[in-house]
């Protein structure tokens, strides 16, 4: 059954209009191009549902797992479902008649505060999803900008902080930090799908990326209509997003500026604060009339690069600026840790180190490798010792047993005794000498506690 004609997902007015003069332009040479259309162009869902790229595509879902979508299937259960309905899909798919099913609705913790909306996909639609992303990813990337970061194979945020830093280094000692408001929830879906039907021609591809934009969303049995906004938590919304940005990189590139974006962290470095002003300005009028995005004036500033933070990290004011995790990086890192040893103080503390803590530990030293400042990661190894010795003040609970405990480690009689029955709070004694001396490093290191000193000040 072919698409109807009221179904064309390139409704847009600015689609038409750059359509219409793509035609004039080179009128001889696309009509060439349209009477002989190549495979990228009108058999894209072929490519999509080849066995070649529907494995590849269903390891990854497997590999990612994840939460079950509004008919609660796993990711477990995919495989003996498609055995049965898979011909039924693919032909659907084939003729343009798939309808994917609504999102599920969960809510998520943000970084700074608040909750962030994900929307949870079937695993059925995670997987075409993800098997669209495996064929279109490729046309689009080849052309993304070399200052993007986000969501792209090779490319990091780690390597996004770097080449901020370098730019500071090179005396760009101004920021232009922009938050788009809401970014995820407004895309503007004609404007977006008029930036992707740039490059996919296959109109069966356009039309359900259009229906994955307009699914809605199941909260509390009920279906809201999505009528703009692109759900976080399927594998098309980063490149979407991408997609969609790409006019403001190539924007900034037009500029001559220089720029680090993350998905929708955007960052850019000048000279001088009254040229941040003025790009600030016009940027914002730029993504409010081309994108129909809308700068989150709260958020965003035109400040110096140590003031602000980007992916995590700040840097220092020197002339060759260092890297370093943000206050609020370390102050999140903390509250982690502490909940994890709220919830931990029953337990052995050499199974707390190794099933618990390091993981988090090892994950947040991975992050912050490029710090270059020493004073850190040494403050927060001797936080995390301070707060293990409290579990173990804690866990002897009399003062006999803390008497023995601590001879037991090498202390002196009289000093055990003195020292077990002080009266003082487990925090104050985690920090004291005794605990420090029946405590020290050597035995956090024999229980295999990671040590961010070592993993950052030493790499």
């Amino acid at each position: 059954m072919p698409i109807r004609e009221g179904e064309n997902p390139l409704t847009s007015a600015e689609g038409r209009e750059r359509n219409s003069r793509g035609t004039k332009a080179g009128a001889s040479k696309s009509t060439a191009s349209q009477d002989n259309p190549g495979p990228r162009e009108k058999q894209l869902m072929e490519e999509v549902l080849t066995k070649e790229n529907m494995t590849k595509a269903m390891k990854r879902v497997e590999q990612n797992q994840g939460a079950a979508g509004i008919d609660d299937m796993t990711v477990g259960e995919l495989k003996n479902y498609l055995k049965k309905e898979w011909l039924r899909i693919r032909g659907e798919l084939l003729e343009g008649r798939y309808k994917p099913k609504p999102v599920r609705r969960a809510m998520i913790p943000k970084a700074g505060g608040g909750e962030r909306a994900l929307g949870i996909p079937t695993v059925v639609d995670r997987l075409i999803q993800q098997a669209i992303h495996q064929v279109i990813s490729p046309i689009f990337e080849k052309d993304f900008s070399e200052s993007s970061y986000g969501y792209r194979p090779k490319r990091s945020a780690q390597q996004a902080v770097e080449q901020a830093r370098m730019y500071v280094s090179e005396g760009r000692r101004w920021v232009v930090d922009i938050d788009l408001e809401k970014f995820f929830d407004r895309v503007n879906h004609d404007i977006l799908m008029a930036r992707v039907a740039r490059k996919v021609k296959d109109k069966r591809i356009l039309l359900l990326i259009r229906r994955y934009l307009q699914a809605g969303i199941m909260e509390d049995g009920l279906t809201k209509a999505s009528k703009e906004g692109t759900p976080q938590g399927g594998p098309l919304s980063p490149l979407l997003s991408n997609i969609l940005l790409d006019d403001l990189d190539k924007e900034l590139e037009s500029r001559c500026h220089k720029f680090c974006r993350y998905a929708d962290d955007c960052n850019i470095y000048v000279h001088t604060q009254r040229a941040g002003e003025r790009v600030k300005e016009s940027i914002a009028i730029f993504l409010n009339n081309r994108l129909k995005l809308k700068v989150n004036e709260a958020k965003s500033a035109v400040d110096r690069p140590w003031k602000r933070k980007f992916l995590g990290y700040t840097m220092t004011m020197d002339k060759k600026p260092r890297l370093r995790a943000s206050e609020q990086s370390i102050m999140r890192f903390k509250n982690t840790l502490r909940a994890m040893l709220r919830m931990g103080r029953g337990r052995h503390i050499e199974q707390l180190v190794r099933e618990e803590l390091n993981p988090v530990i090892r994950g947040w030293g991975n992050y912050f490798s490029l710090s270059r400042v020493k004073k850190i990661p040494e403050e927060l190894d001797f936080w995390i010792r301070r707060k293990l010795r409290c579990i173990l003040w804690r866990q002897m609970k009399r003062t006999k047993t803390r008497a023995r405990r601590m001879m037991n480690r090498g202390l002196k009689e009289a000093q055990s005794w003195v020292s077990a029955s002080n009266g003082r709070g487990p925090w104050w004694n985690a920090g004291a000498p005794h605990m420090n001396e029946a405590y020290p490093v050597s035995y956090f290191n024999k229980l295999g506690l990671v040590s961010l000193t070592a993993k950052l000040v030493n790499s």
